[in-house]
């Protein structure tokens, strides 16, 4: 079970990328990186992580939540599973915490060097 979660958790990451480079002609979610889905056991609901190159995110993420029903329409035409699984995106701020932390440890080598 947790091989077919794996393997679905990849196809729907691929396939809602590239549903979202081609099919998606909303200007106010811009440049939307999928980085990650985890899909409940059951195969229910899946939490779609995203990242976006723009500073305005909350604008890209209500826009994302408004197109979600008709993301889901192409993604179940896409998919070979009975069911297509609720879509919950999420915000990934793992990025900028990777940033910060690596600015913070450049800072405290940079007063360790003086």
């Amino acid at each position: 079970m947790v091989l077919k979660k794996e393997k679905l958790n990849n196809i729907i990451q691929r396939e809602l990328s590239s549903i979202l480079q081609t099919e998606v002609r909303n200007s106010s979610i811009g440049f939307c990186t999928i980085t990650g889905v985890e899909t409940t056991n059951d195969l229910s609901i899946s939490k779609v992580y995203v990242s976006f190159l723009n500073k305005n995110t909350k604008k890209s993420m209500e826009a994302l939540e408004k197109s979600k029903g008709y993301i889901r329409s192409l993604l179940a035409k896409r998919l070979t599973i009975r069911k297509c699984p609720e879509l919950h995106f999420v915000l990934d701020t793992s990025l900028e915490y990777g940033n910060k932390i690596e600015s913070i440890i450049h800072e405290l080598n940079k007063d360790e060097k003086h």
